[in-house]
């Protein structure tokens, strides 16, 4: 089994005619194709916005600092849940027929706890009745979403949903500023940061799909991720520690994806060829102690996080790179 090539979910773009374009882009490029994220469209488009948009039976509005939980969803909580039904039209327009894996993006449940705000200020962090209750609304509004995606996909086996938590290590370590920036949220213990992870990758699970777990951020606890449930771990290589490697093999090992982001993100300023990226790949196979045939049909192959920075040139050639390298493998 060859490796695949996909998109961690952001494009650079901030208007519908670009979101058509986008998705043109990926479901040309890429043997996993993903629904587009543009942030360059404003508050409604970023990754905590679409959270909001998923996320069932709490309300939410726009404040000048930002998301906050409301009695009811505000117009900009609409506009958000509106903006990505028009999203998927696009997608279900022009994925018809298509018969490969698809793959949907979704903002984790400590990303939203440490960016959406609570009804009287401060981050829902700061409180452990509504964080729990943010998590679980969460993985409520995951289980729509995936029975929405399998109706506008019909062709598709396997889909996967990837959960973005680029913030879970500041969360765990007690680095998310209070609302003064004066402050520190005080550090969520592992049992309960498992466990919220647990209740969205299982509500995944249970719906019929691949829960898949990404972040940017160094000094992710993969360990704590894996036995939260998922089945993919989504990671840049240029980020990963030492430490790292063993939870990556185990992984591999144990059947489970790994997403490898090795391709810029951002417009370089000399072109990676795919034969060297290939071999930086395989190297770092090597380091693993893996076989390179046994691994190869367990990695996906991506650009780095942070596309939507890039040009628009750059961010097709980079998922065309992608591609090209995951051929090589």
């Amino acid at each position: 089994m060859s490796a695949l090539a996909t998109g961690v979910g952001s494009m650079p773009g901030t208007d519908d005619r670009e979101y058509a374009e986008a998705v043109r882009v990926v479901l040309g490029e890429l043997s996993l194709p993903h629904v587009p994220e543009l942030p360059g469209r404003g508050a409604l488009a970023t990754m905590t916005g679409r959270g909001l948009a998923v996320v069932a039976g709490l309300g939410a509005d726009l404040q000048p600092a930002g998301w906050r939980l409301t009695d009811a969803p505000g117009i900009d909580h609409r506009r958000a849940r509106s903006l990505l039904a028009q999203d998927l039209d696009q997608v279900e327009e022009q994925a018809q027929g298509h018969a490969g894996p698809f793959k949907a993006q979704v903002c984790g449940p400590w990303t939203l706890a440490a960016t959406v705000e609570k009804p009287r200020g401060d981050k829902i962090l700061s409180d452990h009745g509504a964080r729990r209750d943010l998590a679980q609304a969460l993985a409520e509004g995951v289980r729509d979403h995936v029975a929405d995606l399998r109706r506008r996909l019909p062709g598709t086996e396997r889909l996967v949903v990837q959960v973005d938590e680029p913030a879970l290590p500041a969360v765990l370590a007690g680095a998310v500023p209070t609302a003064s920036g004066f402050g520190r949220h005080r550090r969520v213990d592992l049992p309960e940061a498992s466990a919220a992870l647990e209740w969205v990758l299982t509500a995944i699970t249970e719906s019929g799909a691949e829960p898949w777990v990404h972040s940017c951020a160094p000094d992710v606890p993969w360990s704590l991720v894996r036995g939260a449930g998922t089945r993919g771990l989504s990671v840049d290589l240029d980020v990963l520690r030492p430490h790292d490697l063993d939870h990556l093999a185990e992984a591999i090992e144990a059947g489970e994806t790994v997403a490898l982001g090795i391709v810029p993100s951002t417009d370089p300023g000399t072109l990676p060829g795919d034969t060297a990226l290939t071999e930086r790949v395989l190297r770092w196979l090597d380091m693993l102690g893996l076989d390179h045939e046994e691994a190869s049909g367990r990695l996906v192959v991506t650009p780095s996080c942070g596309l939507a920075g890039a040009s628009y040139d750059w961010a097709r050639q980079a998922l065309r790179l992608s591609g090209t390298v995951a051929g090589h493998l």
